[in-house]
């Protein structure tokens, strides 16, 4: 169970949106980190076989999926970040009419059905209109649907924007339990959504691949980046000349700071250990620097 990257590029109308990523993707979960506009959607729909490289070359098992796109297809789970459904039809009848879409029997599309919206905790729901459903059950709904063929290789594209923390956390650990002998690819710019089950990190920024590697690792790599100011409100603006405000917190005292930048952005700053977030910030670079506000 091998799939392949190699010098992948994507353009549209002469820009890149997609520059010269090689990965290799074995079982487990890979999350793709990037801010919005880094190409994840663009190198999902290429994995997915939905649109073809403009250079290099995918491969499933030593097969181009550009030239057989039916050897990948046939194992292919997908979730794009826009999924539409029949709002009219029930929840089982939804996924009974993507069955037979499939190529699976009526027999085996009943069994399946039932079995996926248990796994989806939808089993109570699947009587009811889809169009009556929340954000968070849609999405529950849009992994079913991924997974009706039992794929080998499951890609699901910024799959919690919109969710509250509740749904964001059940999806996040439905995914987890489903990667134990398949390929997940998650791409999303939320940190949290692949800080407790994805095992392998790719960061992609500008269409280019800034960074692949074990979560521990990317941490390892931003130590000694991240530092914490307690500073007066007027004095955050000259901090963010000297590095990448990544949070804020208003206290009695002042404004606390968090920095990711090579050298102390104060005189009083102190070092401190990086988080996964600090650590995504450092390796995409100042271009995409963001900062939270919490009171």
């Amino acid at each position: 169970m091998k799939l392949e990257l190699s010098n992948v590029t994507k353009t549209y109308r002469g820009k890149p949106a997609v520059s010269d990523v090689t990965m290799r993707i074995g079982p487990g979960v890979l999350g793709l980190l990037g801010p919005n506009g880094a190409g994840k959607s663009s190198l999902m729909r290429i994995l997915a076989t939905i649109t073809r490289p403009t250079a290099g070359s995918v491969t499933w098992n030593g097969a181009d999926i550009a030239v057989r796109p039916a050897s990948l297809r046939r194992v292919l789970g997908y979730l794009p970040q826009d999924f539409g459904v029949y709002p009219h039809l029930s929840a089982r009848e939804f996924l009974r009419y993507l069955a037979a879409v499939k190529g699976l029997s009526a027999r085996s599309a009943r069994a399946r059905v039932d079995e996926l919206l248990e796994l989806v905790n939808l089993a109570d729901t699947g009587s009811r209109p889809v169009g009556k459903f929340s954000g968070g059950m849609r999405q529950r709904l849009g992994i079913a649907q991924a997974l009706l063929g039992d794929p080998e290789v499951l890609v699901v594209d910024e799959p919690t924007v919109g969710l509250d923390p509740e749904e964001r956390m059940r999806f996040r650990n439905l995914l987890g339990d489903l990667a134990s002998d398949r390929i997940v690819i998650l791409s999303t710019h939320i940190v949290s959504d692949i800080e407790a089950i994805a095992d392998d990190i790719a960061v992609l920024a500008g269409g280019h691949l800034r960074w692949r590697g074990a979560p521990e690792d990317l941490l390892r790599s931003a130590t000694g980046t991240v530092w914490e100011s307690v500073v007066p409100a007027d004095a955050v603006a000259d901090i963010r000349r000297r590095g990448m405000v990544t949070r804020i917190v208003r206290t009695a005292g002042g404004v606390r700071v968090r920095t990711v930048a090579t050298a102390p952005p104060t005189a009083d700053a102190c070092p401190v250990e990086p988080d996964l977030e600090d650590a995504y910030m450092f390796a995409v670079g100042p271009a995409t620097a963001q900062f939270e506000v919490t009171r």
